[in-house]
């Protein structure tokens, strides 16, 4: 009987472990399965996002056939669809003297305060305060008036902070430097503020209601200033590039949107009008309207785009920009969790929420260097509450942010040899391109993906004509180069 129990039991034991090693096979299998249909998925959105020079040639090639439509005179056939921004003038590089300027931004605007001394001596004395502008002032359909009253009460507060010594300057009616930024960070492209600003920024009619209402403000409250223009940031980035170099010719703003605008002869210009005896002009072309046949769309960018406030415009925009780089690594990740159980088999609820990956988070996990990609972790914890994770599956989450971030800065490589081969620059003159904003500050991978492409489009006989520059004194500065610029207006 005793044996009988023992052979009863060892079978038992048998079969239960064959049970328990059935099930770990099972688990391993499933977990196979999916490691391996994330792996397609990951795959076939590399395979989408490629951007081999071919397509890069065909981009810039566009991209330079578009800005010479834009400029056309009549019917302008670009697709970059906006109306061309422009300002005659720009510093020699031999200005001296402080300067002002304002830079007017997604709910606030910078006071900037900065000495030039000349070409060989870099901006000093910046000052700048921040001053957050109230929401009913933002969310009124008609506050001009207001919003010009509120900046010059604090103008006059920020110069009286800053007596100067030369009594001489202090006499005569300064120039008053005032660019716009694109939204920033805290305004989601779907809001109705970001589109407030983002026309402010592009359109010349309005820039110049703001100019001419600012100078009221100016007048009323007794301050010696006057705006001469109001233009997009990118140009007074441009304008410094040009006081520092004169062949900076220029300038691009990669930040959580994207703007250039660069150098043109005037007599090729459909701005006739013009009174300046400036033999050039900065041109604000809103390259993120660009599109093209040949750009590498995916479904991840169909789906963002048909749910973006302007679905069909700013495609390009969409593909490089800090704002929207993160989104697609969102996307992918999401059709993972839903797809192939990327992090078990119930999808994180925080994943679902559009934009909750930021530029700055996603630059973090790509540039993770740690063995267990310990950053990566933190960061899906912080922001989608995921638990756990393993190392292959943190591993696949930076693959991810390689692929766009790749593709964004390589488009925009090409871009630029786009815009430089527009300009007849590309064999036989150097050219500056200043290049200003967050991402390529802080996201090295994608500053040095961005660097590369160039190199890799034109060779080594013509890559050195191209020289990529980051910008002076940060965002607001480019306010007092172009109060410099328009000193002797």
């Amino acid at each position: 009987m005793k044996r009988e129990l023992v052979v009863v039991a060892a079978a038992t034991t048998a079969a239960a472990t064959v049970a328990g090693v059935a099930f770990l096979v099972r688990q391993w299998r499933r977990q196979s399965n999916q490691q391996l249909s994330a792996q397609r998925i990951l795959r076939e959105f590399a395979r989408r996002c490629a951007t081999p020079t071919s397509k890069l040639w065909q981009v810039a090639n566009e991209m330079a056939s578009d800005m010479e439509a834009e400029l056309a005179p009549g019917d302008r056939g670009g697709n970059l669809g906006v109306p061309v921004s422009y300002l005659a003038g720009l510093p020699t590089g031999e200005e001296k003297g402080t300067f002002y300027g304002i830079n007017l931004r997604g709910t606030n605007f910078v006071i900037v305060r900065g000495k030039l001394e000349g070409r060989n001596e870099a901006l000093s004395d910046l000052s700048r305060q921040e001053i957050e502008i109230p929401l009913h002032i933002l969310s009124s359909a008609d506050s001009t008036k207001e919003l010009c009253d509120l900046m010059a009460v604090e103008v006059a507060k920020f110069v009286g902070l800053h007596v100067e010594s030369d009594s001489k300057v202090e006499a005569t009616e300064r120039t008053l430097g005032f660019t716009v930024s694109l939204p920033v960070d805290d305004l989601l492209p779907s809001s109705a503020l970001h589109s407030k600003w983002r026309r402010i920024s592009v359109n010349d009619t309005m820039g110049g209601e703001l100019a001419q209402e600012m100078n009221h403000a100016l007048k009323k409250h007794g301050i010696e200033m006057r705006v001469f223009a109001v233009v997009n940031d990118t140009i007074g980035h441009l304008a410094g590039g040009r006081y520092y170099n004169k062949e900076s010719v220029a300038a691009v703003s990669l930040g959580m949107g994207t703007d250039v605008a660069y150098i043109e002869s005037l007599p090729q210009q459909i701005v006739k009008e013009s009174s300046s005896e400036a033999a050039e002009t900065a041109i604000n072309m809103q390259w993120g309207n660009f599109f093209s046949s040949h750009l590498p769309l995916t479904e991840y960018d169909a789906s963002l785009d048909a749910e973006s406030a302007d679905p069909g415009c700013r495609i390009f925009e969409k593909l490089i920009s800090g704002m929207y780089l993160g989104e697609i690594v969102r996307r992918v990740l999401l059709r993972m969790a839903e797809e192939s159980a990327l992090f078990g088999d119930v999808v994180p609820p925080k994943l679902t929420i559009s934009y909750s990956l930021r530029s700055p988070d996603m630059a973090a996990m790509h540039q993770d260097t740690s063995q267990d990609y310990e950053i990566v972790q933190a960061k899906l914890k912080e922001i989608f509450d995921i638990e756990s994770s393993t190392t292959s599956v943190r591993e696949m989450v930076t693959e991810i942010c390689d692929v766009v971030s790749e593709r964004g800065a390589r488009l925009v490589g090409a871009g630029i040899v786009g815009i430089v081969k527009k300009m007849g620059r590309l064999a036989n003159r150097k050219s500056v391109i200043t290049i200003e904003g967050g991402l390529y500050e802080h996201y090295r991978i994608y500053r040095n993906y961005l660097h590369s492409t160039v190199w890799e489009m034109l060779g080594t006989d013509l890559s050195d004509n191209v020289i990529i520059d980051h910008s002076h004194g940060g965002s607001s500065a480019a306010s007092i180069f172009l109060a410099a610029s328009q000193t002797d207006h």
